[in-house]
C-alpha cells in the first residue's frame, strides 16, 4: 500500500496535558482494528531529548521498550494494548531525533550548499517520518505530544498542516482533544477553553474536524451545539470523553456516540461493523470482580503512577482474567529501611519489586523480598527485582552477609551481580543498555516452563547488570532454581524456588507484552496465587 492509499487521523491537544490523548488515539486504533482495518501509529514528542530512555521516569513517566530495542514514549505502550499493531523505532520520534538527522545530512553536503531551514527541511524530515512509519497501514492515527500554543510543538503543527494539503480530500482529519471544565461554584460547564483551544489550532492553519472533549461528566446536546457553533465543527462529530472507572470503556463510550461510523464517513472508507463483545466482556468484569487482591508495589518511584504505567496495567489484566479487582498499594522503598517497616506490606496478597536503577532504596527492597519469601507471600521480581532478590538469597541462605550488586557495592566479596561483558567500554547512557526482545529458553519441568506451556520464549529486556556466573553453581546448590537463560546459557533471565507458593523473578519486562484482551501468562498466573 503506497502513502497515498493510507489515511490518516491526526491528534492534537490543547489547553492542558494529561487530557488523554493517548488513551483516545488507542481507542480509536482499536475500533478502527475491530471494523478490520490495518492500523498504525506515530507520536511526535516536541522535547529535544533523542529519546526518553535518560529521562527520570519523574519527569516523563516510564519508558517503553518495544521489540526492536526503542527507548520509546509511555503511550506507546496504550497503542499496543489497545490494538495488535508493533510498535518499532519509527513509531516515535522527537524533536531531537528530527533536527540530528537533517543536521547529519547538512553534514554530509546532501542539501547541494543550500541554507537549512525549519521550514521545509525540518517539516519535510517530519512528513516523511510520519509516512514511512504509516507504510502499509490502512490507517495512521498521528499524535502530537505536547499542547498547542506550545513554541516546542510549532514544527510538528506545520508539518501537519502541510502534509493534510499534501493527502488531499477524505484522505486526513484533524482530531481535537480539548477540556470541557465544570465549575462547581457556578454549577456550569465552561465550554470557552475548548473555544480557545481551536481557534488557536485554526490560527495555525488546522481546522478540526472533530472534537474529543474530556470532562468529568456527559455533554448535554445544547452544549455541544454551542461547541459545535463556535469551532465550526458538525454537532455530531463533538464527542464526550468522560471520566470512566476505566480506561478499557474507551472504545465502548467512544462507539456508543457513533465516532468509527462518522470518522469512516469523513475518509471516506467502507469496512465491516465494529463487534465490542471483547471490550465489553473487558468491562464487564473490571466492574463486576468475584475476587479482590492488593500487591505491594515496592519502588522509589510511587508519587507517580506513570513511572510504572505498563506494570500497573499488566497486573490489572491479570485481575481481568482472573475475575479480580487488583488494588496496588505502593510503598516507598526507603522507608522499608526504617524501623516498623514490617506494618507497610502486613496483608497484602503479593509483593512485586520492579525494575529501577540506582542505588536508592535497594535496601528496602531487599526486606521486602525476603518479606515475601520468608512467609510465602507470593513474590514476583522484575529487571531489578530480579537481581535483588538474588542479592537476598545469597545473603540470608547461602550466608553472604555482604552480597550485592557490583553496581552497588564496587568492593564487595560476593558480587552476585555484576556488569554484563559487553557493558564494560560504554560512555554513553542513552540507547546503549541491552534493549529489546531477546529469546530465552526454560528449563523443563520449572514452574516457569509450566506457566508459559513452553520452553522457548522471547521477552523485551532494558539492563546493563546480570547474574554473576561465578557465583551460579553455588547458588544453584543452595536451592535457588535458574528456570530460564538465553539461548547459549550465558545470561540467567529468571529464577524461581519450588518450595514456595509463588516466587518467580526474571531479568525482562514481561509487561511490556501484556494485553487486556489477553493477560501475559505470569500475570495471570501471579494474581491466580494471590487470590489463593
Amino acid at each position: 500500500m503506497s502513502r497515498n492509499q493510507t489515511k490518516y487521523i491526526f491528534v492534537t491537544g490543547g489547553v492542558m496535558s494529561s487530557l488523554g490523548k493517548g488513551i483516545s488515539a488507542s481507542a480509536l486504533g482499536a475500533l478502527l482494528e475491530n471494523r478490520g482495518l490495518k492500523v498504525s501509529f506515530v507520536k511526535l514528542d516536541p522535547y529535544v531529548n533523542v529519546d526518553p530512555g535518560t529521562m527520570n521516569p519523574l519527569q516523563h513517566g516510564e519508558v517503553f521498550v518495544t521489540d526492536d530495542g526503542a527507548e520509546t514514549d509511555l503511550d506507546l505502550g496504550n497503542y499496543e494494548r489497545f490494538t495488535t499493531a508493533r510498535m518499532t523505532k519509527a513509531n516515535n520520534f522527537t524533536t531531537g531525533q528530527i533536527y540530528d538527522r537533517v543536521i547529519s545530512r547538512e553534514r554530509r553536503g546532501e542539501y547541494l550548499g543550500r541554507t537549512v531551514q525549519v521550514i521545509p527541511h525540518i517539516t519535510d524530515e517530519i512528513k516523511e517520518s510520519i509516512y514511512r512509519a504509516c507504510e502499509g497501514a490502512d490507517i495512521g492515527i498521528v499524535e502530537v505530544g505536547g499542547t498547542v500554543g506550545d513554541i516546542e510543538s510549532l514544527p510538528f503543527l506545520e508539518a501537519v498542516r502541510q502534509a493534510r494539503i499534501e493527502l488531499g480530500d477524505r484522505n486526513s482529519v484533524s482530531i481535537h482533544v480539548t477540556p470541557v471544565l465544570y465549575i462547581a461554584a457556578a454549577e456550569e460547564m465552561k465550554t470557552k477553553p475548548t473555544q480557545h483551544s481551536v481557534k488557536a489550532l485554526r490560527e495555525i492553519g488546522i481546522q478540526p474536524e472533530f472534537l474529543i472533549c474530556r470532562s468529568e461528566r456527559d455533554l448535554s446536546e445544547d452544549l455541544k451545539r454551542k461547541i459545535a457553533l463556535f469551532c465550526n465543527v458538525d454537532p455530531k462529530r463533538v464527542i464526550t470523553a468522560r471520566d470512566v472507572q476505566s480506561i478499557y470503556e474507551m472504545p465502548l463510550l467512544l462507539a456508543a456516540q457513533g465516532l468509527d461510523h462518522e470518522l469512516g464517513d469523513a475518509l471516506n472508507i467502507w469496512s465491516r461493523a465494529t463487534d465490542l463483545s471483547d471490550w465489553e466482556r473487558i468491562v464487564d468484569r473490571i466492574k463486576n470482580p468475584k475476587h479482590h487482591v492488593e500487591i505491594a508495589i515496592v519502588g522509589k518511584y510511587i508519587d507517580f503512577s506513570d513511572a510504572y504505567k505498563s506494570l500497573n496495567e499488566a497486573l490489572f489484566h491479570g485481575g481481568i482474567e482472573n475475575e479480580a479487582k487488583v488494588n496496588l498499594r505502593f510503598v516507598d522503598a526507603e522507608l522499608l529501611e526504617k524501623d516498623n517497616w514490617e506494618a507497610l506490606l502486613d496483608g497484602c496478597d503479593g509483593v512485586l519489586v520492579p525494575g529501577g536503577f540506582g542505588e536508592r532504596g535497594t535496601e528496602g527492597k531487599v526486606k521486602a523480598i525476603n518479606y515475601a519469601r520468608t512467609r510465602n507471600v507470593p513474590f514476583f521480581g522484575i529487571c531489578l527485582g530480579m537481581q535483588l532478590a538474588v542479592v537476598e538469597y545469597a545473603r540470608n541462605v547461602c550466608g553472604w552477609e555482604d552480597a550485592d550488586s557490583h553496581e552497588f557495592d564496587p568492593d564487595t566479596e560476593h558480587p552476585v551481580i555484576a556488569l554484563m561483558a559487553e557493558q564494560k567500554d560504554v560512555v554513553d547512557m542513552g540507547g546503549t543498555m541491552r534493549l529489546g526482545a531477546y529469546p530465552c529458553v526454560l528449563k523443563t519441568g520449572s514452574r516457569a516452563a509450566e506457566i508459559y506451556n513452553s520452553i522457548q520464549i522471547s521477552e523485551r529486556h532494558r539492563h546493563r547488570f546480570e547474574v554473576n556466573n561465578a557465583f551460579r553453581e553455588q547458588l544453584e546448590a543452595n536451592g535457588l532454581v535458574i528456570s530460564g537463560t538465553s539461548p547459549d546459557e550465558v545470561l540467567v533471565e529468571m529464577v524461581e524456588l519450588p518450595d514456595h507458593p509463588w516466587f518467580i523473578a526474571c531479568q525482562f519486562h514481561p509487561e511490556f507484552q501484556s494485553h487486556p484482551t489477553h493477560a501475559h501468562p505470569l500475570f495471570a498466573s501471579y494474581i491466580a496465587a494471590c487470590i489463593k
